[in-house]
């Protein structure tokens, strides 16, 4: 909406008296005044017209002549009062034109032009600076102006008007400038729809700010932000900036000049990166910390943010945001409000909202945290009121090393069973110092979560033997699979002993046992996944092993008659172990044992895994018992 401009002179003020109402046991006037375009009105017995015409003929020496006179008999009857109404606004018609440039004290109350007419106004505004204003700027507290004053004011000051037109120097101009000129807190609060009983729109009327020098921190609430005019004289000396129900984007705001430049660039930054002529450099808020545009129409953060590069306190909840982009630009950020927009998702929060301290993202519709994941310095985070449904999302934050305040109400997964825990779960050593939905966690919370937390080691910890078992599985399954030649932790020129057939050396007789640990080792080597021990203990003969493929013994072989005789028994046999590490996981072993008397064979239980591999166990089987045969 575009505001009006400056009227170049106070138009013509007229007044009537419109109607009358009966109230009680008297009748009330209905006065309608109108300066100009304004019209309001006020409402008066026949009492207020007798007591203010008694101050006009003290003070201004006015006929007494010119009032109608009271009547004690008939006074509310339809005829009198009808009469009455026409005589009154004769009177007051009068009144105006004998003064036409200054309105006495009394009139311009009786009037309300204190309250609507741009005279009244600031003479009301310079009596109330001229008692109180010095008190008010040593007490340091924020004085409150409407749109309406600071738009009289402002059309004084383009008006060529003596400061003080009615001759009062309670009233002059001088008091106002005098207070603005050195007034530090202010505050200026519109209104929606018409002001009191007026026709007065306030978000329609323009005021100029530049009469304030010294402003450290300024308010502004329901005013349209092409009435604010002179908000950019304040880039030196402001501090804080609140700007509420006003605007529909950032730039008419920050960069108010942006509509008369097509290309402009922030003071100290180089042109030359946007690619294009730059036409204007503005300068940049250099005190500005504090920034509040919350309850808006704010859409997108555009740009202009470049020009607040010393921002620590940002406030944009209540606004239409979907997407959060430009806040790199802020370096100095240590608050960030984005509460209750239209957030969605927030990814990369780290690249945009850098070491931030505290992020109120309450409010919006976000359903996953992995954007938040490096938000190193972040101590208080506000999630409350989103749709946030899976405890594994809490992981995205729960690494968070400066993380001590964390509000999830009114979430979803809030009617998890123990809720609470599970999320303070996801903290690891860090439960304790991490306060929940404003409750400090409590001994018993903790307790819990010890539990929660060796659950969760335990179960991490069957999770990976699981997984190393199906991927041992797998490698078994692909060695069985493959040709009895080839092996798949071997090359095919070298020995296929990590297969299923299995070939032994040769095992012979020495008196020492270097021979029988070589051919130990020579068997480690060609084959890794088996192990061959050899503990001689007496000499034998040499005997050559069958190869391994030879076939199963017959269903008439009876192993007690190949066994030793007693002559033989007699002599110390060699103790022959087999151990087999298993391809499919954990080992099998098969130990021959031979002593003076009888030999015995002990088979190892192998593993569940293992029982695929049953043609190799019976061929080392077989093994073992021509071993048995031929010692």
């Amino acid at each position: 909406m575009e505001s009006a401009p400056f009227p170049e002179e106070v138009s013509e003020r007229n007044v009537c008296v419109v109607g009358s109402e009966l109230v009680e046991n008297y009748t009330v006037y209905i006065i309608e005044v109108t300066d100009g375009e304004h019209r309001w009105t006020v409402k008066h017995r026949y009492s207020d017209f007798h007591d203010l015409h008694e101050k006009l003929t003290t003070e201004k020496k006015v006929d007494r002549r010119l009032l109608p006179p009271k009547k004690m008999l008939g006074k509310n009857s339809k005829s009198l009062v009808e009469r009455r109404q026409k005589e009154l606004e004769l009177y007051l018609q009068t009144l105006l034109l004998q003064f036409p440039q200054a309105t006495p004290s009394p009139l311009a109350s009786f009037l309300h032009f204190h309250l609507y007419e741009i005279n009244g106004i600031t003479a009301a505004l310079a009596e109330e600076l001229f008692h109180k204003g010095e008190q008010l700027l040593q007490a340091g507290e924020v004085f409150s102006l409407r749109p309406l004053q600071l738009y009289s004011v402002s059309q004084q000051l383009r008006l060529a008007k003596p400061t003080c037109f009615n001759g009062d120097a309670k009233t002059d101009l001088g008091h106002i400038l005098d207070f603005t000129c050195r007034l530090r807190y202010l505050k200026v609060c519109g209104t929606r729809g018409p002001v009191g009983t007026s026709n007065i729109q306030e978000s329609s009327l323009p005021f100029d700010l530049s009469v304030f020098k010294s402003l450290l921190q300024i308010e502004i609430s329901e005013c349209s932000s092409e009435q604010i005019q002179g908000l950019s004289s304040l880039r030196s000396s402001l501090a804080t900036l609140s700007i509420h129900y006003s605007t529909e984007t950032m730039m008419l705001i920050l960069v108010p000049e942006a509509s008369e430049f097509s290309q402009w660039e922030a003071e100290g930054a180089e042109g030359a990166e946007s690619g294009c002529p730059v036409t204007a450099v503005i300068p940049t808020w250099r005190n500005l910390t504090t920034l509040d545009m919350s309850h808006n129409c704010i859409s997108t953060i555009d740009n202009s943010v470049k020009l607040i590069p010393k921002v620590e306190f940002l406030d944009l909840s209540y606004n239409q945001l979907s997407t959060v982009e430009n806040l790199q630009h802020l370096y100095n950020l240590v608050h960030v409000d984005l509460a209750y927009n239209s957030l969605r998702v927030l990814e990369a929060a780290h690249t945009r909202l850098g070491n931030i301290k505290t992020l109120s993202l309450a409010g919006n519709q976000l359903d996953q945290l992995t954007g938040l994941t490096k938000l190193y310095s972040l101590v208080n985070l506000d999630l409350s009121h989103n749709q946030l449904a899976q405890l594994e999302e809490i992981r995205n934050i729960g690494s968070l090393p400066c993380l001590e305040k964390l509000n999830l109400s009114s979430n979803p997964m809030c009617i998890i069973p123990d809720y609470r825990t599970k999320v303070l779960a996801q903290f690891g050593d860090r439960a304790a110092e991490v306060c929940l939905d404003c409750k400090v966690t409590t001994e018993k919370e903790l307790d819990t979560v010890e539990v929660l937390k060796a659950i969760q080691k335990a179960k991490e910890v069957k999770d990976r033997m699981s997984s190393g078992d199906r991927k041992i599985s797998e490698e078994t399954r692909l060695s069985v699979a493959a040709p009895p030649h080839l092996s798949p932790s071997s090359p095919p020129s070298s020995s296929s002993c990590c297969s299923s057939a299995v070939t032994p050396p040769a095992v012979t007789s020495s008196s020492s046992s270097s021979s029988s640990s070589s051919s130990c080792s020579a068997q480690q080597a060609a084959c890794p996944s088996q192990e061959v021990t050899s503990t001689e203990e007496a000499a034998v003969p040499s005997t050559v092993l069958p190869p391994v493929d030879a076939a199963p013994p017959p269903a008439s072989f009876n192993p007690s008659t190949h066994l030793l005789s007693a002559e033989m028994a007699q002599v110390q046999q060699p103790a022959v172990s087999l151990s087999e590490h298993a391809q499919c996981g954990a080992s099998a072993s098969l130990t021959l044992t031979t002593t003076s008397t009888t030999p015995t064979i002990t088979v190892w239980p192998l593993s569940s895994a293992n029982r695929i591999c049953r043609k190799s166990r019976w061929r080392q089987l077989c093994l073992l018992l021509f071993l048995l045969q031929t010692s």
